[in-house]
């Protein structure tokens, strides 16, 4: 019976000198396990003498037991002891100012976002949305835009071809997007009055070009049109979009395949300290080009150009950006980088509208 007691205690400065869980299974596997002390003791009882066993069997159950509550007690001390240095750790400061939630945290792309304040700017003046594919045609992105077959813009360095198909046709990615506006006024009879934003493609790479950039144009087929009905437009454009109550601008002569006349458009600004200042100062600065769509685009179309008349006008979706914002380089705009975008991005919640304001 001494050697029962002893084996007890032993066992139970095991179990109390335990630090972890690991450690007091270790030590229940000693005792209690198939090969472990107190299990071979209790296995040894079939081998006794009946009076013998009367006296071992109960004072082996007996250390059995106290064992086993023993390692269940210390087991959910230790328990207890690693959830409060756990607490102790991963304490919340209720101080700390409250995390903004997820919708909150996200950003919308400046292109993302100056695209939605384009088209909030034009479908409040009667404008609506027109798509096409980025692998175009010849026809569609040069053809019928009165491109003809020899103009430096077909060439392999400007291009994006794609290889030859069964007949020897080439799809390209479109260098452009007013094949968009080939696809309306074939689709259907005029009036037309449509905006047209897109990725477009070219061969170039520079501080203020990429490989894939992105463009929108906006096309105005109707009866009567001529270049007063497309000032007007820029200029409201101009004036919603830069948010100023006032833009001096001007049109200078230019040349486009598919509009005549043409012309690129300058809006007066104020150069300041690094930044651009719309609606005031002496400076200038070209935003866009546009014209009046040439008859050989409205043949190509079957339109009558001695019955309808339109303009269409173009601009670089990134270089505006770039202008509005502050952005210094284009090619960030691809960089996904998180930095930037928290820095130049937009709350997802801040959808730009007319009467709402655009960005806020």
């Amino acid at each position: 019976m001494s050697d029962y007691k002893a084996l007890e205690s032993e066992l139970l400065k095991e179990i109390e000198a335990a630090s972890d869980e690991a450690a007091l299974e270790a030590v229940r596997v000693g005792a209690l396990g198939k090969k472990g002390r107190v299990s071979e003791l209790m296995k040894g009882l079939g081998g006794m003498d009946p009076e013998a066993r009367k006296i071992a069997g109960p004072a082996l159950n007996a250390l059995k037991d106290a064992i086993s509550s023993a390692l269940d007690t210390r087991k959910n001390a230790v328990r207890q002891a690693a959830l409060a240095r756990r607490l102790m750790s991963e304490r919340a400061d209720v101080t700390l100012p409250v995390r903004a939630p997820g919708e909150l945290e996200g950003r919308i792309h400046p292109v993302s976002q100056v695209v939605d304040e384009i088209l909030s700017i034009f479908s409040g003046l009667g404008f609506s949305l027109a798509e096409g594919p980025d692998i175009e045609t010849d026809d569609h992105n040069f053809s019928a835009l009165n491109i003809p077959p020899e103009h430096p813009a077909r060439q392999m360095h400007d291009t994006f071809y794609l290889e030859p198909g069964a007949d020897g046709t080439r799809h390209l990615l479109r260098t452009h997007t007013s094949p968009v506006q080939v696809r309306t006024m074939r689709a259907g009879p005029p009036p037309h009055r449509v905006i047209a934003p897109g990725r477009t493609y070219r061969c170039d790479s520079d501080q203020t070009h990429t490989p894939m950039f992105h463009q929108v144009e906006a096309l105005v087929i109707d009866k009567g049109i001529h270049m007063g009905h497309l000032k007007w437009t820029i200029e409201a454009f101009a004036k919603a979009f830069f948010e100023v109550p006032n833009v001096k601008m001007r049109l200078r002569p230019s040349h486009f395949p598919f509009t005549e006349p043409s012309a690129e458009v300058d809006i007066g600004c104020r150069r300041s300290g690094g930044e651009i200042v719309f609606g005031e100062g002496d400076d200038w600065l070209e935003i866009m080009g546009c014209g009046m769509v040439h008859p050989n685009v409205l043949r190509a179309c079957n339109i009558d150009p001695d019955e309808w008349q339109g303009f269409a006008l173009g601009m670089g979706i990134d270089r505006i950006a770039m202008l509005k914002y502050g952005i210094p380089d284009l090619r960030a705009f691809f960089d996904s980088d998180l930095r930037w975008l928290k820095h130049y991005g937009f709350c997802m919640l801040d959808v730009p509208s007319a009467y709402g304001g655009l960005s806020r």
